[in-house]
């Protein structure tokens, strides 16, 4: 590689510069910001409700064919499903190279084909989402008044605000927590009805009959027309409660003679509160794959809007904003950024020691940045924490071969020659190193491109950023810099200041010492060896023994807690204990606003379970908020009948499965009785589990029933069918919409039950009477008798088969790898029987699949930059030799990461593969000025001897400029940073370890090659593997 066409043609080279640097500029402007690379995985809700059905029937009649039919669609990665009492929810969860948009086309095909199988008396066809329900709301909404009802306060926040935010693109859907959606609420008495002789369902059709509205046709006159409009439409209460039911001794019996009518709300058994203040709070998720930042400015670009349209008495508060926490991890990273670019161009500086000569090769630091900024606009990358993070990483090596390339021309200018002859001289020179150097960088990180999963699709814009950051730098190295370096670079000067001698004094100092030390090395080879193959000991022990993770989580501000009552918990009991909960967390110092819920709410279906949601102080008024969570844990477990599982909400959230903790371990069987008898028994095993907590389980099968037994006999004998029956229970229990009220904004409920004091006793059931086809009332207990039970209060499924899931936490300190081994002791010790299969879920399971594939992404990209390599220098000798730096690399570390007590989750490996390209730098200096000295009659001994004296000093500033370079990151400043941490730790101990001993083991292991290289080459079987293009006369 001849830079010499740059060199003589400056206007060409300043151009192509000036060009990377005005697109580059340009695509900067236009690149959108987040938190992370697209990683969602393509998900999609569907929800059906059948209003007073039982969760074993939405499970049987409504989960179940819907699901037969979802398991014809290509690319299903999973799909969960939930029934409760009246809904279903499945979630459907797609591979993440599945486009969501057509996904969404066969889930709707999928819904039309199911319909006919579905139960006839749904009140809607089921209806789908594209969004996750496991993912984070990215923006939270409460809309409250000192002065309104809740049911007015509810209809501003649902029809002005809501409705206008569904339609923003970007937004999945609008969950609306503490929904007070008014309804005029008809509450009979059951002894009036009987007293009068009125069956409830008489009730039901007589509201049906009074609240009409339909076409009621015009009128043409000769000249004009007139649309006949009749008021059949009852609008409130009030209206109501004078209705006519029926007549009985000819007088008129009206409703509000045989109970209350009310203007109350569609679901009252739902609550929400924006601090201790009660409110309507919504909570804005995403669809996958849309950019949070993006859909937060465009909400509150509305806010203003939705201020002006509603009462001042009703105010709007932004209780959590996520996009604030990616801008300021961004901001974060782009400050280490600028930090590290500083700190790599002081130590050039240290060791140049001349502004002209540090300026020169600073200038591929931002040349290659900036430059890398038009290829991530081309591939529609983000200004995110990864992509900064990658172009921070690479700046403590994109300079070096700027500095190569400056410090082997300064070696000339050294020798006598001009700027001129010494600029095409020594980028002659070190045009096929920097070449190298570049293309082997650069290839590290090939593998990773043909990584799955969502760790593969999370490091693939990690590995584009940075290796086309290497390559514009390898271009910026072999065309300004020599161009620059013959124009503008100082003549070396005779004399120097006190400083200059002292540190040049330093530098002999160190390279004597370096010189001393390398001859005792190359004495005791043996020795050197021994140390190398301890080294890959050393590396296997570490590797198998240290503790391992996956997705580290930030500090976000923000912590998620379930709550959870008995399953057989009042409405009522179940507000008090989380008002109790809520209390003490409004006592918390470092707590800044919170939410409480509770109900079968947002996409909750479950009655005992609540929901905090706490928005933290910034970081500076408050310590870390793992730290929050251990001192309020305690604080919430003394509330009385209320379980709390507080969370660090995961930077990445990965399954579609909603659980009260971060990791999943799923237990299925298709026989459902020795399902529910395993899962409990592994459940309090796995719950004593010193490395976790918070361990809970979704199997709720304990929920007090009250079982009508229908006699048939008799009912028959009487007129009653088992529909009338189960209609009038639906009526009077099953607080069902009879009849809808129709205004120009919006459709209401008419909602009709029993009194709630008749909702209380299971008693109160043998005073509802059955229309018999007799025309007379049968008392319910007449042709049926009561019994209390128990039975399920959710029904789950994964697949298609019954499952329970065990969800857990685990404690501090202890790695998910430790996690996991225990609870796959736990199963080997209990020996379940086959038909029983378990499988971790969500993270849990990416962890797993992770965990196989990096020991082979590792061994790729070692063989793959084997196979550069060998290619480079027509060797198969050299690249192994250029590759003996690794082990020193991972013992150093994995020690580092031992010693600072951390993980060795996924940033920690991607240290591991940026070691693999960094630390081969330094013995392909060695060993190019090696070959090329034997071309020229040394002998191997002496030719490494002398390169690596040589190449001693460039050696040392590359080096400490990429352990700079990676400093701020393994101090861990800014928000967020401790997750990074373990990436820079790996890096500089990896560094400095493979520094210091690569300085010995790369020449000795050469001799040691070259040696072997030549016995063998002398055997004419041999010469076809150990070919060599030159052979010196006196070997």
């Amino acid at each position: 590689m001849n830079p010499e066409l740059f060199i003589r043609r400056p206007v060409l080279t300043t151009l192509l510069m000036a060009g990377i640097v005005i697109f580059g500029l340009m695509a900067y402007q236009l690149l959108p910001v987040s938190d992370l690379p697209n990683v969602d995985f393509p998900t999609i809700q569907v929800q059906a409700t059948l209003p007073g059905a039982s969760p074993e029937t939405m499970a049987s009649a409504v989960a179940t064919p819907l699901e037969k039919q979802f398991t014809t669609i290509a690319g299903i990665d999973s799909m969960t499903s939930t029934s409760a009492l009246g809904l279903s929810n499945i979630t459907i969860q797609f591979a993440l190279s599945r486009n969501i948009d057509a996904a969404a086309q066969d889930v709707q095909a999928a819904i039309t084909k199911a319909a006919p199988l579905l139960p006839p008396g749904m009140p809607t066809p089921p209806t789908y989402q594209k969004v996750n329900p496991a993912d984070q709301p990215v923006i939270y909404l409460s809309v409250s008044s000192p002065t309104l009802p809740l049911y007015t306060v509810d209809e501003y926040a649902q029809t002005n605000i809501a409705q206008r935010i569904s339609t923003i693109n970007g937004v999945a859907q609008v969950q609306v927590f503490g929904s007070q959606k008014y309804a005029v609420r008809v509450q009979v008495d059951p002894r009036a009805l009987a007293s009068r002789g009125i069956g409830i369902d008489e009730v039901q059709q007589a509201i049906a009959r009074s609240n009409v509205n339909k076409p009621t046709g015009t009128l043409y006159g000769p000249h004009q027309a007139f649309n006949v409009q009749a008021t059949g439409q009852l609008l409130d209460a009030a209206a109501y409660r004078s209705m006519v039911v029926t007549y009985r001794n000819g007088s008129p019996v009206r409703l509000e003679e045989i109970g209350r009518v009310i203007d109350g709300v569609q679901t009252d058994k739902v609550a929400s509160w924006y601090n201790k203040e009660r409110a309507v709070v919504l909570a804005i998720q995403k669809q996958p794959g849309t950019n949070s930042v993006q859909v937060v400015d465009s909400i509150r670009a509305l806010l203003p809007t939705f201020r002006m349209q509603i009462p001042a008495s009703v105010s709007i508060n932004v209780l959590y904003d996520r996009s604030a926490a990616i801008r300021e991890s961004v901001h974060d990273v782009q400050f280490t950024l600028g930090l590290t670019i500083a700190l790599v161009v002081m130590v050039i500086f240290i060791f140049l020691r001349n502004v002209s000569a540090t300026i020169i090769p600073s200038l591929a630091v931002p040349l290659s940045i900036v430059g890398t900024f038009g290829v991530m606009y081309l591939l529609n990358y983000t200004i995110d924490i990864i992509s900064l993070m990658a172009l921070t990483l690479c700046v403590g090596f994109v300079v070096d071969d700027a500095v190569v390339m400056l410090e082997n021309i300064v070696r000339h200018m050294e020798q006598g020659k001009g700027r001129m002859e010494a600029a095409l001289i020594g980028s002659r020179e070190i045009g096929f190193t920097i070449l190298s150097m570049t293309v082997s960088l650069a290839a590290v990180f090939i593998p990773v491109l043909f990584m799955g999963g969502v760790v593969g699709r999370l490091l693939h814009e990690f590995a584009v950023v940075i290796g086309v950051a290497v390559v514009v730098s390898g271009i910026v190295s072999l065309s300004l810099t020599p161009m620059l370096c013959s124009r503008f670079l100082k003549e070396p000067s005779r004399s120097h200041g006190a400083l200059y001698r002292a540190s040049e004094r330093f530098f002999d100092g160190m390279l004597r010492t370096y010189d001393v030390s390398l001859r005792w090395v190359l004495r005791h080879r043996v020795f050197t060896l021994l140390v190398l193959v301890l080294t890959f000991v050393l590396t296997a022990v570490l590797a198998m023994r240290i503790p391992k993770g996956f997705i580290p989580n930030e500090d976000t501000g923000q912590i998620f807690a379930f709550t959870e009552a008995a399953q057989d918990v009042s409405f009522d009991a179940m507000v008090a204990r989380q008002r109790a909960a809520a209390e003490i967390v409004s006592q918390q110092p470092y707590v800044e606003q919170f939410m409480s819920a509770v109900g079968a709410g947002g996409s909750g279906v479950v009655p005992n379970t609540g929901r905090l949601f706490i928005r933290l102080k910034p970081h500076a008024q408050r310590p870390h908020v793992e730290q929050v969570i251990e001192d309020l844990r305690p604080k919430l477990a003394a509330v009385p009948g209320l379980r709390v599982y507080p969370q660090n909400l995961p930077t990445i959230r990965i399954g579609g499965n909603l659980t009260k903790a971060v990791y999943q371990f799923t237990l299925q069987d298709t026989d459902l009785k020795s399902l529910y008898h395993w899962a409990p028994v592994i459940f309090e095993r796995i719950r004593q589990l010193p490395a976790l907590q918070d361990v809970n389980t979704d199997l709720q099968i304990a929920s007090p029933q009250v079982i009508v037994d229908i006699d048939r006999a008799k009912a028959a004998s009487l007129g009653v069918t088992a529909e009338q029956i189960e209609s009038a229970l639906g009526n009077a229990y099953g607080a069902q919409q009879v009849s809808t009220i129709y205004t120009p904004s919006n459709q209401y409920w008419v909602i009709l039950e029993v009194d709630p004091k008749y909702q209380r006793d299971p008693a109160a059931l043998s005073l509802l009477y059955v229309r018999a086809s007799t025309g007379k009332l049968v008392p319910l207990n007449t042709v049926a008798t009561l019994r209390e039970s128990l039975g399920p209060l959710t029904v789950n499924h994964l697949g298609q088969l019954p499952s329970v899931t065990i969800s857990f936490n685990t404690r501090p300190g202890v790695s998910l790898s430790d996690a996991v081994g225990q609870v796959e002791s736990v199963m080997r010790e209990l020996r379940p029987p086959a038909t029983l299969a378990t499988s971790f879920q969500g993270a849990a399971q990416a962890f797993q699949d992770s965990l196989r594939g990096q020991g082979m992404l590792l061994l790729a990209t070692v063989v793959v930059i084997y196979l550069i390599l060998g290619i480079l220098y027509e060797s198969f000798v050299h690249p192994l030799t250029i590759l003996s730096g690794l082990l020193p690399a991972g013992v150093g570390a994995l020690a580092a990461l031992t010693l600072f007590g951390m993980e060795l989750n996924i940033y920690g490996f991607v240290g591991m593969i940026m070691l693999v390209g960094i630390v081969k730098k330094n013995a392909i200096m060695m060993i190019d000025f090696a070959i090329d000295a034997e071309r020229a009659g040394a002998k191997p001994a002496d030719a490494i001897y002398q390169g690596c004296l040589l190449r001693f000093r460039p050696i040392m500033m590359t080096t400490m400029a990429a352990l700079f370079g990676t400093l701020p990151i393994a101090l861990g400043i800014g928000a967020g940073a401790d997750a990074r941490r373990p990436l820079g730790i790996a890096v500089v101990g990896g560094l400095l370890v493979s520094q210091l001993l690569t300085l010995y083991i790369t020449p000795v292991l050469y001799i040691a090659l070259e040696s072997a290289q030549r016995f063998l080459a002398r055997h004419a079987v041999s010469r076809v593997f150990f070919w060599r293009r030159t052979v010196p006369a006196h070997s």
